[in-house]
Protein backbone atom coordinates (compact mmCIF):
# COMPACT_ATOMS: atom_id res chain seq x y z
CA UNK A 1 0.00 0.00 0.00
CA UNK A 2 1.22 3.69 -0.93
CA UNK A 3 1.94 6.28 1.60
CA UNK A 4 -0.53 8.59 2.46
CA UNK A 5 0.13 11.65 4.76
CA UNK A 6 -2.01 12.40 7.48
CA UNK A 7 -2.30 14.15 11.09
CA UNK A 8 -4.46 13.66 14.17
CA UNK A 9 -5.00 16.24 16.22
CA UNK A 10 -6.11 15.63 20.00
CA UNK A 11 -8.90 18.04 20.96
CA UNK A 12 -8.01 17.40 24.77
CA UNK A 13 -4.76 18.54 24.26
CA UNK A 14 -5.31 21.43 22.05
CA UNK A 15 -5.48 25.18 24.22
CA UNK A 16 -6.43 26.94 21.12
CA UNK A 17 -3.23 29.27 21.10
CA UNK A 18 -2.88 29.69 17.50
CA UNK A 19 1.16 28.36 17.43
CA UNK A 20 -0.13 26.63 14.78
CA UNK A 21 -1.50 29.66 12.46
CA UNK A 22 1.61 31.84 13.56
CA UNK A 23 4.49 28.79 13.15
CA UNK A 24 2.47 28.11 9.53
CA UNK A 25 2.37 31.78 8.30
CA UNK A 26 6.06 31.77 9.22
CA UNK A 27 7.23 28.84 7.54
CA UNK A 28 4.67 29.73 4.41
CA UNK A 29 5.51 33.50 4.14
CA UNK A 30 1.73 33.86 4.60
CA UNK A 31 1.08 37.67 5.06
CA UNK A 32 -2.39 37.52 5.46
CA UNK A 33 -4.30 34.66 6.36
CA UNK A 34 -2.50 31.18 7.41
CA UNK A 35 -3.20 27.65 5.88
CA UNK A 36 -4.92 26.70 9.68
CA UNK A 37 -7.33 27.83 11.58
CA UNK A 38 -8.35 27.45 14.97
CA UNK A 39 -12.52 27.73 15.58
CA UNK A 40 -13.88 27.81 19.29
CA UNK A 41 -16.43 25.16 19.62
CA UNK A 42 -19.15 25.76 22.39
CA UNK A 43 -18.81 27.79 25.51
CA UNK A 44 -21.26 30.01 26.80
CA UNK A 45 -20.49 32.86 24.52
CA UNK A 46 -21.38 30.86 21.30
CA UNK A 47 -24.60 31.05 18.90
CA UNK A 48 -24.48 27.41 19.94
CA UNK A 49 -23.37 26.60 23.34
CA UNK A 50 -21.75 23.56 24.35
CA UNK A 51 -24.45 22.63 27.34
CA UNK A 52 -26.22 24.22 29.44
CA UNK A 53 -25.14 25.81 32.57
CA UNK A 54 -23.74 24.36 34.59
CA UNK A 55 -22.25 21.87 32.32
CA UNK A 56 -21.29 23.91 29.94
CA UNK A 57 -18.29 22.38 27.76
CA UNK A 58 -16.07 24.29 25.02
CA UNK A 59 -13.01 23.15 22.81
CA UNK A 60 -10.69 24.28 20.13
CA UNK A 61 -10.63 22.74 16.73
CA UNK A 62 -7.62 23.39 14.56
CA UNK A 63 -8.74 23.21 10.45
CA UNK A 64 -5.84 22.66 8.51
CA UNK A 65 -6.18 21.38 4.81
CA UNK A 66 -7.94 18.16 4.85
CA UNK A 67 -6.08 16.61 2.27
CA UNK A 68 -9.12 14.36 1.25
CA UNK A 69 -8.60 11.36 -0.73
CA UNK A 70 -11.43 13.13 -3.15
CA UNK A 71 -10.59 16.33 -3.74
CA UNK A 72 -13.48 18.23 -4.83
CA UNK A 73 -10.95 21.49 -5.35
CA UNK A 74 -9.10 19.81 -7.99
CA UNK A 75 -12.05 19.49 -10.27
CA UNK A 76 -13.08 23.18 -10.14
CA UNK A 77 -10.21 24.64 -11.27
CA UNK A 78 -9.99 25.60 -14.68
CA UNK A 79 -6.33 25.53 -15.09
CA UNK A 80 -5.18 22.68 -13.13
CA UNK A 81 -3.18 24.08 -10.64
CA UNK A 82 -3.91 21.89 -8.01
CA UNK A 83 -3.14 18.08 -7.79
CA UNK A 84 -2.55 15.68 -5.43
CA UNK A 85 1.00 13.86 -5.35
CA UNK A 86 1.09 10.26 -4.57
CA UNK A 87 1.96 10.85 -0.66
CA UNK A 88 -2.16 11.86 -0.88
CA UNK A 89 -1.18 15.69 -0.43
CA UNK A 90 -2.83 17.99 -2.18
CA UNK A 91 -0.99 21.21 -3.83
CA UNK A 92 -1.87 24.47 -5.17
CA UNK A 93 0.49 25.30 -8.09
CA UNK A 94 0.99 29.05 -7.25
CA UNK A 95 2.57 30.17 -10.46
CA UNK A 96 -0.49 28.45 -12.86
CA UNK A 97 -3.23 29.55 -10.38
CA UNK A 98 -5.46 32.36 -12.18
CA UNK A 99 -7.11 33.82 -9.16
CA UNK A 100 -10.23 32.73 -10.45
CA UNK A 101 -11.46 31.42 -6.44
CA UNK A 102 -13.39 28.54 -7.86
CA UNK A 103 -11.31 26.21 -5.41
CA UNK A 104 -12.35 28.12 -2.38
CA UNK A 105 -16.26 28.02 -3.04
CA UNK A 106 -15.67 24.24 -3.75
CA UNK A 107 -13.84 23.36 -0.13
CA UNK A 108 -16.40 22.15 2.43
CA UNK A 109 -13.84 22.67 4.88
CA UNK A 110 -13.00 26.53 3.84
CA UNK A 111 -9.42 26.14 4.08
CA UNK A 112 -8.58 27.49 0.88
CA UNK A 113 -7.88 31.29 1.37
CA UNK A 114 -7.10 34.08 -1.31
CA UNK A 115 -4.33 35.93 -1.00
CA UNK A 116 -5.20 39.04 -2.38
CA UNK A 117 -1.82 40.86 -2.18
CA UNK A 118 -0.57 37.75 -5.09
CA UNK A 119 -3.89 37.54 -6.38
CA UNK A 120 -3.75 33.24 -5.90
CA UNK A 121 -5.36 30.66 -3.81
CA UNK A 122 -3.21 29.38 -0.76
CA UNK A 123 -3.77 26.06 1.68
CA UNK A 124 -2.37 23.99 3.82
CA UNK A 125 0.44 22.32 1.54
CA UNK A 126 1.10 20.04 4.89
CA UNK A 127 4.87 21.76 4.62
CA UNK A 128 5.56 19.35 1.59
CA UNK A 129 8.44 20.84 1.11
CA UNK A 130 9.45 19.85 5.14
CA UNK A 131 8.32 16.22 3.85
CA UNK A 132 10.70 16.01 1.01
CA UNK A 133 13.62 16.66 3.40
CA UNK A 134 12.73 14.10 5.45
CA UNK A 135 11.11 16.78 8.29
CA UNK A 136 7.68 16.62 9.65
CA UNK A 137 5.12 20.30 9.14
CA UNK A 138 6.18 22.91 11.20
CA UNK A 139 2.74 23.03 13.15
CA UNK A 140 3.48 19.34 14.51
CA UNK A 141 7.13 20.79 15.51
CA UNK A 142 5.92 24.23 17.10
CA UNK A 143 2.60 22.92 18.46
CA UNK A 144 3.20 23.76 22.51
CA UNK A 145 0.98 21.05 23.82
CA UNK A 146 1.91 18.34 21.16
CA UNK A 147 -1.56 17.83 20.31
CA UNK A 148 -0.71 17.10 16.56
CA UNK A 149 0.40 13.82 14.97
CA UNK A 150 1.96 13.39 11.54
CA UNK A 151 3.14 10.37 9.33
CA UNK A 152 1.88 7.91 7.25
CA UNK A 153 -1.90 7.00 7.87
CA UNK A 154 -2.07 3.97 5.79
CA UNK A 155 0.35 2.34 7.53
CA UNK A 156 -0.59 0.56 10.70
CA UNK A 157 2.43 0.91 12.01
CA UNK A 158 2.90 4.31 11.92
CA UNK A 159 2.67 6.21 15.84
CA UNK A 160 -0.27 8.54 13.66
CA UNK A 161 -2.29 5.62 12.57
CA UNK A 162 -1.59 3.86 16.70
CA UNK A 163 -2.88 7.23 17.87
CA UNK A 164 -5.54 7.34 15.23
CA UNK A 165 -6.77 3.95 16.79
CA UNK A 166 -5.89 4.38 20.19
CA UNK A 167 -8.04 6.97 20.46
CA UNK A 168 -11.12 6.47 18.49
CA UNK A 169 -10.44 9.60 16.49
CA UNK A 170 -12.69 10.01 13.67
CA UNK A 171 -13.15 13.04 10.92
CA UNK A 172 -15.24 15.97 10.11
CA UNK A 173 -18.20 14.59 8.60
CA UNK A 174 -19.54 17.04 5.85
CA UNK A 175 -22.45 16.31 3.00
CA UNK A 176 -19.89 14.53 0.76
CA UNK A 177 -17.53 11.89 1.78
CA UNK A 178 -14.07 13.35 0.57
CA UNK A 179 -12.09 10.79 2.54
CA UNK A 180 -10.32 13.65 4.86
CA UNK A 181 -6.62 12.48 5.59
CA UNK A 182 -6.87 14.93 9.09
CA UNK A 183 -8.16 13.15 12.09
CA UNK A 184 -9.50 14.18 15.44
CA UNK A 185 -9.24 12.74 18.80
CA UNK A 186 -12.51 13.37 20.57
CA UNK A 187 -13.58 15.59 23.16
CA UNK A 188 -14.02 14.06 26.65
CA UNK A 189 -17.55 14.33 26.33
CA UNK A 190 -17.01 12.93 22.96
CA UNK A 191 -17.54 15.95 20.75
CA UNK A 192 -15.72 16.91 17.87
CA UNK A 193 -17.41 20.24 15.81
Amino acid sequence: MSKRYGMMIDLERCIGCHTCTISCKFENNIEKGSGIRVETVGGPQMDTPGGKYPNLSMHYLPIPCMHCNEPPCIDVCPVEAISKREDGIVIIDEDKCDGCESCITECPYGTIIFDKEKDIARKCSLCSHRIDEGQVPFCVVCCETEAMYFGDINDPESDVSKMISKSNAKTIVKDTDTGPAVYYSPTRNGKIT
